[in-house]
Protein backbone atom coordinates (compact mmCIF):
# COMPACT_ATOMS: atom_id res chain seq x y z
CA UNK A 1 0.00 0.00 0.00
CA UNK A 2 1.53 3.14 -0.79
CA UNK A 3 1.96 6.04 1.80
CA UNK A 4 -0.92 8.63 1.31
CA UNK A 5 0.05 12.12 0.32
CA UNK A 6 -0.01 14.47 3.34
CA UNK A 7 -3.45 16.03 3.92
CA UNK A 8 -3.52 20.33 4.03
CA UNK A 9 -5.20 21.18 7.06
CA UNK A 10 -5.11 23.68 9.65
CA UNK A 11 -7.08 20.71 11.98
CA UNK A 12 -5.33 19.61 15.22
CA UNK A 13 -4.31 15.57 14.86
CA UNK A 14 -4.66 13.85 18.08
CA UNK A 15 -1.70 11.96 17.76
CA UNK A 16 1.52 12.08 15.46
CA UNK A 17 4.00 9.02 15.70
CA UNK A 18 6.98 9.86 14.32
CA UNK A 19 9.33 6.65 12.56
CA UNK A 20 7.36 3.72 11.24
CA UNK A 21 8.92 0.83 12.60
CA UNK A 22 7.47 -1.56 14.83
CA UNK A 23 6.98 0.60 17.73
CA UNK A 24 5.30 3.80 15.73
CA UNK A 25 3.73 1.45 13.56
CA UNK A 26 2.08 -0.57 16.32
CA UNK A 27 1.07 2.95 18.00
CA UNK A 28 -0.90 4.69 15.42
CA UNK A 29 -2.69 1.45 14.71
CA UNK A 30 -3.82 1.11 18.38
CA UNK A 31 -4.46 4.48 18.37
CA UNK A 32 -6.77 4.56 14.87
CA UNK A 33 -8.66 1.24 16.35
CA UNK A 34 -9.70 3.35 19.23
CA UNK A 35 -10.66 6.06 16.94
CA UNK A 36 -8.27 8.25 17.43
CA UNK A 37 -7.09 11.21 14.57
CA UNK A 38 -3.36 10.00 13.98
CA UNK A 39 -0.70 10.31 11.48
CA UNK A 40 2.28 8.15 11.20
CA UNK A 41 4.87 9.69 9.73
CA UNK A 42 8.14 7.80 8.77
CA UNK A 43 11.21 8.71 6.64
CA UNK A 44 10.84 4.95 4.28
CA UNK A 45 14.79 4.55 4.39
CA UNK A 46 16.49 1.70 4.41
CA UNK A 47 14.99 -1.36 7.03
CA UNK A 48 17.23 -1.54 10.37
CA UNK A 49 19.91 -3.32 10.75
CA UNK A 50 18.24 -6.41 12.51
CA UNK A 51 18.37 -10.21 12.91
CA UNK A 52 14.80 -9.93 12.64
CA UNK A 53 13.73 -13.05 15.12
CA UNK A 54 10.87 -12.63 16.72
CA UNK A 55 8.77 -14.91 19.57
CA UNK A 56 5.75 -16.87 19.61
CA UNK A 57 4.22 -14.79 21.89
CA UNK A 58 4.75 -11.52 19.62
CA UNK A 59 2.89 -13.72 16.99
CA UNK A 60 -0.11 -14.23 19.13
CA UNK A 61 0.07 -11.14 20.84
CA UNK A 62 -0.55 -8.69 17.88
CA UNK A 63 -1.67 -10.97 15.17
CA UNK A 64 0.77 -11.66 13.03
CA UNK A 65 0.11 -13.96 10.01
CA UNK A 66 2.31 -17.02 8.74
CA UNK A 67 2.38 -15.19 5.12
CA UNK A 68 4.83 -12.49 7.00
CA UNK A 69 7.19 -14.96 8.38
CA UNK A 70 10.00 -15.87 6.41
CA UNK A 71 11.37 -18.49 8.46
CA UNK A 72 10.67 -20.79 12.00
CA UNK A 73 13.36 -21.77 13.96
CA UNK A 74 14.38 -24.66 15.31
CA UNK A 75 17.37 -24.41 17.59
CA UNK A 76 20.79 -22.23 17.27
CA UNK A 77 24.44 -23.44 17.15
CA UNK A 78 26.19 -21.46 19.73
CA UNK A 79 30.13 -21.38 19.06
CA UNK A 80 32.91 -20.58 21.62
CA UNK A 81 36.55 -18.73 20.95
CA UNK A 82 38.20 -21.96 21.08
CA UNK A 83 35.51 -23.56 18.93
CA UNK A 84 33.59 -25.59 21.03
CA UNK A 85 30.39 -25.58 19.24
CA UNK A 86 26.75 -26.14 21.14
CA UNK A 87 23.70 -27.28 19.83
CA UNK A 88 20.77 -25.76 21.48
CA UNK A 89 17.41 -27.55 20.13
CA UNK A 90 13.83 -25.62 21.01
CA UNK A 91 12.07 -28.60 22.62
CA UNK A 92 8.27 -27.82 21.75
CA UNK A 93 8.58 -24.34 20.45
CA UNK A 94 10.39 -22.42 17.73
CA UNK A 95 11.75 -18.36 16.72
CA UNK A 96 10.49 -17.25 14.01
CA UNK A 97 12.53 -15.04 11.24
CA UNK A 98 11.35 -11.72 9.37
CA UNK A 99 12.46 -9.58 7.16
CA UNK A 100 12.30 -6.29 8.15
CA UNK A 101 12.07 -4.65 4.88
CA UNK A 102 8.70 -6.57 4.20
CA UNK A 103 7.71 -6.80 7.69
CA UNK A 104 7.92 -3.37 8.80
CA UNK A 105 5.78 -2.03 5.78
CA UNK A 106 3.47 -4.90 6.40
CA UNK A 107 3.16 -3.21 9.74
CA UNK A 108 2.38 0.03 8.59
CA UNK A 109 -0.27 -0.77 6.00
CA UNK A 110 -1.91 -2.05 8.93
CA UNK A 111 -1.98 1.14 10.73
CA UNK A 112 -3.27 2.62 7.63
CA UNK A 113 -6.00 0.16 6.85
CA UNK A 114 -6.48 0.78 10.95
CA UNK A 115 -7.27 4.27 9.85
CA UNK A 116 -4.13 5.84 10.19
CA UNK A 117 -2.81 8.20 7.89
CA UNK A 118 0.88 7.47 6.58
CA UNK A 119 2.62 9.91 5.30
CA UNK A 120 6.20 9.79 3.97
CA UNK A 121 8.95 12.12 4.98
CA UNK A 122 11.63 13.13 7.53
CA UNK A 123 10.83 14.84 10.94
CA UNK A 124 13.00 17.75 11.27
CA UNK A 125 11.67 20.02 14.30
CA UNK A 126 9.16 19.95 17.55
CA UNK A 127 7.63 23.58 17.08
CA UNK A 128 4.75 24.85 19.62
CA UNK A 129 1.54 26.74 18.73
CA UNK A 130 1.24 30.21 20.18
CA UNK A 131 -1.16 28.35 22.72
CA UNK A 132 1.24 25.62 23.07
CA UNK A 133 -0.29 22.57 21.09
CA UNK A 134 2.64 20.62 19.87
CA UNK A 135 3.78 20.94 16.06
CA UNK A 136 5.78 18.69 13.88
CA UNK A 137 7.66 20.08 11.72
CA UNK A 138 8.48 17.77 8.20
CA UNK A 139 9.97 17.33 4.95
CA UNK A 140 7.99 15.00 2.61
CA UNK A 141 9.89 12.49 0.99
CA UNK A 142 9.09 13.86 -2.75
CA UNK A 143 9.82 17.85 -1.91
CA UNK A 144 12.95 19.31 -2.28
CA UNK A 145 15.28 20.13 -0.31
CA UNK A 146 14.82 24.37 -0.86
CA UNK A 147 10.91 23.35 -0.96
CA UNK A 148 8.95 25.04 2.84
CA UNK A 149 8.55 22.67 5.28
CA UNK A 150 5.20 21.09 6.10
CA UNK A 151 3.27 21.63 9.62
CA UNK A 152 1.47 18.85 12.15
CA UNK A 153 -0.33 20.27 14.54
CA UNK A 154 -1.29 17.43 16.77
CA UNK A 155 -2.22 16.86 20.43
CA UNK A 156 0.16 14.30 21.44
CA UNK A 157 3.69 13.04 20.08
CA UNK A 158 4.66 9.72 19.95
CA UNK A 159 8.59 9.60 19.38
CA UNK A 160 9.31 6.72 17.68
CA UNK A 161 12.20 7.36 15.44
CA UNK A 162 14.72 4.88 16.89
CA UNK A 163 17.93 4.86 18.64
CA UNK A 164 19.83 8.90 18.95
CA UNK A 165 15.96 9.91 18.59
CA UNK A 166 15.31 14.03 16.90
CA UNK A 167 12.08 13.91 18.98
CA UNK A 168 13.92 12.82 22.44
CA UNK A 169 16.61 15.61 21.97
CA UNK A 170 14.41 17.91 21.58
CA UNK A 171 11.58 17.26 23.60
CA UNK A 172 13.70 15.70 26.66
CA UNK A 173 16.98 17.29 25.58
CA UNK A 174 17.93 16.83 29.79
CA UNK A 175 18.13 13.05 29.36
CA UNK A 176 20.86 12.63 27.30
CA UNK A 177 22.32 9.71 24.89
CA UNK A 178 22.43 6.63 26.41
CA UNK A 179 25.07 3.91 25.42
CA UNK A 180 25.03 1.99 22.36
CA UNK A 181 26.06 -1.23 19.82
CA UNK A 182 26.90 -0.35 16.78
CA UNK A 183 25.20 -3.39 14.41
CA UNK A 184 26.03 -4.25 11.04
CA UNK A 185 24.61 -7.17 9.16
CA UNK A 186 24.59 -8.26 5.68
CA UNK A 187 21.70 -9.79 4.18
CA UNK A 188 22.85 -12.99 1.50
CA UNK A 189 21.86 -15.21 -0.64
CA UNK A 190 21.51 -18.50 1.22
CA UNK A 191 23.00 -21.48 -0.45
CA UNK A 192 21.33 -25.06 -0.95
CA UNK A 193 20.63 -27.13 1.99
CA UNK A 194 23.40 -29.20 3.72
CA UNK A 195 25.61 -26.84 1.85
CA UNK A 196 29.02 -25.84 3.87
CA UNK A 197 26.82 -27.08 6.50
CA UNK A 198 23.98 -24.67 5.85
CA UNK A 199 20.97 -25.55 8.16
CA UNK A 200 17.94 -22.87 6.90
CA UNK A 201 16.28 -24.02 10.41
CA UNK A 202 19.26 -23.02 12.75
CA UNK A 203 20.49 -20.17 14.43
CA UNK A 204 24.48 -19.85 14.24
CA UNK A 205 25.41 -17.36 17.56
CA UNK A 206 28.89 -16.36 17.55
CA UNK A 207 31.17 -15.54 20.42
CA UNK A 208 34.29 -14.53 19.66
CA UNK A 209 36.38 -11.39 20.92
CA UNK A 210 37.56 -10.47 17.36
CA UNK A 211 34.47 -10.80 15.78
CA UNK A 212 32.58 -9.07 18.21
CA UNK A 213 34.53 -7.45 21.54
CA UNK A 214 31.53 -7.28 23.92
CA UNK A 215 28.52 -8.40 21.84
CA UNK A 216 28.77 -11.01 19.50
CA UNK A 217 27.67 -12.21 15.84
CA UNK A 218 24.94 -13.74 14.39
CA UNK A 219 23.49 -15.83 11.29
CA UNK A 220 19.67 -15.99 10.95
CA UNK A 221 17.94 -17.69 8.51
CA UNK A 222 15.05 -15.85 6.29
CA UNK A 223 14.59 -18.66 3.83
CA UNK A 224 15.85 -17.67 0.68
CA UNK A 225 18.45 -15.17 2.31
CA UNK A 226 19.75 -14.64 5.40
CA UNK A 227 21.00 -12.07 8.21
CA UNK A 228 25.02 -11.95 8.84
CA UNK A 229 25.79 -9.56 11.58
CA UNK A 230 27.98 -8.22 14.69
CA UNK A 231 27.83 -5.76 16.97
CA UNK A 232 29.91 -3.67 19.30
CA UNK A 233 29.86 -0.41 21.60
CA UNK A 234 33.75 -0.11 20.64
CA UNK A 235 34.61 2.97 18.73
CA UNK A 236 36.28 2.47 15.43
CA UNK A 237 35.77 -1.18 15.47
CA UNK A 238 35.86 -2.78 12.21
CA UNK A 239 32.54 -4.17 11.39
CA UNK A 240 32.53 -4.70 8.02
CA UNK A 241 35.60 -7.12 8.15
CA UNK A 242 34.17 -8.88 11.39
CA UNK A 243 31.26 -9.73 8.92
CA UNK A 244 33.69 -10.96 5.96
CA UNK A 245 35.39 -13.15 8.82
CA UNK A 246 32.03 -14.32 9.83
CA UNK A 247 30.37 -15.37 6.55
CA UNK A 248 33.37 -17.50 6.11
CA UNK A 249 32.79 -19.26 9.54
CA UNK A 250 29.32 -19.70 8.86
CA UNK A 251 30.21 -21.31 5.15
CA UNK A 252 28.50 -18.36 3.32
CA UNK A 253 31.90 -16.18 2.32
CA UNK A 254 30.73 -16.53 -1.12
CA UNK A 255 26.54 -15.98 -1.09
CA UNK A 256 25.58 -13.03 -3.22
CA UNK A 257 25.05 -9.61 -0.71
CA UNK A 258 21.54 -8.65 -1.66
CA UNK A 259 22.23 -5.44 1.04
CA UNK A 260 23.93 -4.08 3.67
CA UNK A 261 22.51 -1.83 6.86
CA UNK A 262 24.00 -0.47 9.84
CA UNK A 263 21.81 1.02 12.75
CA UNK A 264 23.05 1.77 16.30
CA UNK A 265 21.27 -0.51 19.25
CA UNK A 266 20.56 0.79 22.75
CA UNK A 267 21.62 -0.76 25.61
CA UNK A 268 19.76 0.05 28.32
CA UNK A 269 16.01 1.61 28.62
CA UNK A 270 16.11 5.57 29.06
CA UNK A 271 15.53 6.70 32.69
CA UNK A 272 12.40 8.78 31.09
CA UNK A 273 10.15 8.41 28.20
CA UNK A 274 8.04 11.63 28.92
CA UNK A 275 8.16 15.23 28.43
CA UNK A 276 5.61 15.76 31.33
CA UNK A 277 3.18 17.39 28.57
CA UNK A 278 2.45 15.73 25.22
CA UNK A 279 5.46 13.73 24.25
CA UNK A 280 6.04 10.11 25.24
CA UNK A 281 8.89 7.67 23.29
CA UNK A 282 8.29 4.07 22.75
CA UNK A 283 10.97 1.57 21.18
CA UNK A 284 14.45 2.87 20.10
CA UNK A 285 13.91 5.87 21.31
CA UNK A 286 12.78 4.96 24.68
CA UNK A 287 16.13 2.31 24.65
CA UNK A 288 13.86 -0.83 24.92
CA UNK A 289 16.46 -3.60 23.53
CA UNK A 290 16.88 -6.59 25.37
CA UNK A 291 20.72 -6.45 26.59
CA UNK A 292 22.88 -9.36 25.93
CA UNK A 293 20.70 -10.66 22.65
CA UNK A 294 19.67 -7.57 21.27
CA UNK A 295 16.21 -8.29 20.70
CA UNK A 296 14.17 -5.04 20.22
CA UNK A 297 10.96 -5.70 18.13
CA UNK A 298 8.48 -7.78 20.55
CA UNK A 299 9.51 -4.83 23.15
CA UNK A 300 9.46 -1.90 20.60
CA UNK A 301 6.20 -3.23 19.98
CA UNK A 302 4.75 -4.12 23.43
CA UNK A 303 6.05 0.08 23.91
CA UNK A 304 4.21 1.05 20.87
CA UNK A 305 0.76 -0.50 22.75
CA UNK A 306 2.09 1.05 25.90
CA UNK A 307 2.53 4.89 24.49
CA UNK A 308 -0.88 4.37 22.47
CA UNK A 309 -2.67 3.19 25.54
CA UNK A 310 -0.90 6.03 27.25
CA UNK A 311 -2.06 8.77 24.66
CA UNK A 312 -5.38 7.46 25.10
CA UNK A 313 -5.63 7.72 28.62
CA UNK A 314 -4.20 11.37 28.64
CA UNK A 315 -6.42 12.53 25.52
CA UNK A 316 -9.47 11.67 27.68
CA UNK A 317 -8.62 12.89 31.12
CA UNK A 318 -6.87 16.03 30.05
CA UNK A 319 -3.80 15.14 32.14
CA UNK A 320 -0.42 13.87 31.29
CA UNK A 321 0.43 11.84 33.94
CA UNK A 322 -0.54 8.66 31.88
CA UNK A 323 2.44 9.05 29.74
CA UNK A 324 4.89 8.81 32.71
CA UNK A 325 3.27 5.66 33.21
CA UNK A 326 3.74 3.74 30.04
CA UNK A 327 7.92 3.56 31.45
CA UNK A 328 6.21 2.39 35.00
CA UNK A 329 4.22 -0.51 33.33
CA UNK A 330 6.66 -1.28 30.81
CA UNK A 331 9.15 -1.85 33.56
CA UNK A 332 6.91 -3.84 35.72
CA UNK A 333 6.34 -6.10 33.06
CA UNK A 334 9.98 -6.99 31.32
CA UNK A 335 12.36 -4.55 34.01
CA UNK A 336 13.68 -8.19 35.68
CA UNK A 337 14.34 -9.33 32.46
CA UNK A 338 16.17 -6.57 31.28
CA UNK A 339 18.30 -6.51 34.63
CA UNK A 340 19.14 -10.16 34.22
CA UNK A 341 20.16 -9.78 30.77
CA UNK A 342 21.99 -6.74 31.49
CA UNK A 343 24.16 -8.66 34.12
CA UNK A 344 24.82 -11.45 31.54
CA UNK A 345 26.00 -9.36 29.01
CA UNK A 346 28.10 -7.09 31.40
CA UNK A 347 30.03 -10.64 32.92
CA UNK A 348 30.05 -13.05 30.51
CA UNK A 349 30.85 -11.26 27.68
CA UNK A 350 33.95 -9.09 29.61
CA UNK A 351 36.53 -11.57 27.52
CA UNK A 352 36.74 -14.16 25.96
CA UNK A 353 37.68 -16.20 29.04
CA UNK A 354 34.32 -16.09 29.86
CA UNK A 355 32.67 -16.10 26.49
CA UNK A 356 33.93 -20.19 26.76
CA UNK A 357 32.96 -20.74 29.91
CA UNK A 358 29.62 -19.25 29.04
CA UNK A 359 29.59 -21.77 25.71
CA UNK A 360 30.31 -24.23 28.39
CA UNK A 361 27.40 -23.41 30.91
CA UNK A 362 25.27 -23.61 27.63
CA UNK A 363 25.54 -27.32 27.20
CA UNK A 364 23.24 -27.87 30.34
CA UNK A 365 20.10 -29.18 28.64
CA UNK A 366 17.84 -27.70 31.41
CA UNK A 367 19.11 -24.14 31.23
CA UNK A 368 18.99 -24.34 27.43
CA UNK A 369 15.15 -24.86 28.43
CA UNK A 370 15.02 -21.91 30.65
CA UNK A 371 17.04 -19.96 27.75
CA UNK A 372 14.29 -20.63 25.20
CA UNK A 373 11.04 -21.02 27.12
CA UNK A 374 12.26 -17.37 28.79
CA UNK A 375 12.80 -15.94 25.25
CA UNK A 376 9.67 -17.06 23.82
CA UNK A 377 6.86 -16.02 27.02
CA UNK A 378 9.10 -12.61 27.33
CA UNK A 379 9.50 -13.62 31.02
CA UNK A 380 11.57 -15.04 33.40
CA UNK A 381 11.06 -18.88 33.65
CA UNK A 382 12.05 -20.93 36.40
CA UNK A 383 12.83 -25.00 36.68
CA UNK A 384 11.84 -27.03 39.73
CA UNK A 385 14.12 -25.55 42.61
CA UNK A 386 16.55 -28.61 42.76
CA UNK A 387 16.83 -27.58 39.31
CA UNK A 388 17.30 -24.01 39.54
CA UNK A 389 19.25 -24.66 42.48
CA UNK A 390 22.00 -26.45 40.58
CA UNK A 391 22.10 -24.05 37.53
CA UNK A 392 23.13 -21.02 39.87
CA UNK A 393 25.51 -23.30 41.44
CA UNK A 394 27.00 -24.17 38.01
CA UNK A 395 27.05 -20.53 37.09
CA UNK A 396 28.86 -19.21 40.33
CA UNK A 397 31.03 -22.56 40.14
CA UNK A 398 32.05 -21.05 36.69
CA UNK A 399 32.46 -17.58 37.87
CA UNK A 400 34.73 -18.21 40.53
CA UNK A 401 37.19 -20.55 38.60
CA UNK A 402 36.10 -24.21 40.30
CA UNK A 403 35.38 -25.82 37.14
Amino acid sequence: MAPAAASATDATLDAVAVGGGPAGATAATELARRGRRVVLLDRQGKPKACGGAIPPRLIEEFDIPDSVLCARVSGARVMAPSGLTVEMPIRGGFVAMVDRAVFDEWLRARAAEAGAERIAGTFESLDRDSDGTAVVVYRPADAPREAVPRRLRTRFVIGADGARSAVARQALPDIGDGAYVIAYHEIVRTPPVGRDGYDPARCDVVYRGDLSPDFYGWMFPHGDTASVGVGTARPGFALKESVRALRVLCGLADAETVRGEGAPIPLRPLKRWDNGRDVVLAGDAAGVVAPASGEGIYYAMAGGRLAAEGVDEAFDSGDPAPLARVRKRFMKAHGGVFRALGFLQGYWYASDERRERFVAICQDVDLQNMIWQSYMNKKMMRASPRVYLRIIKMNIAHMLRLV
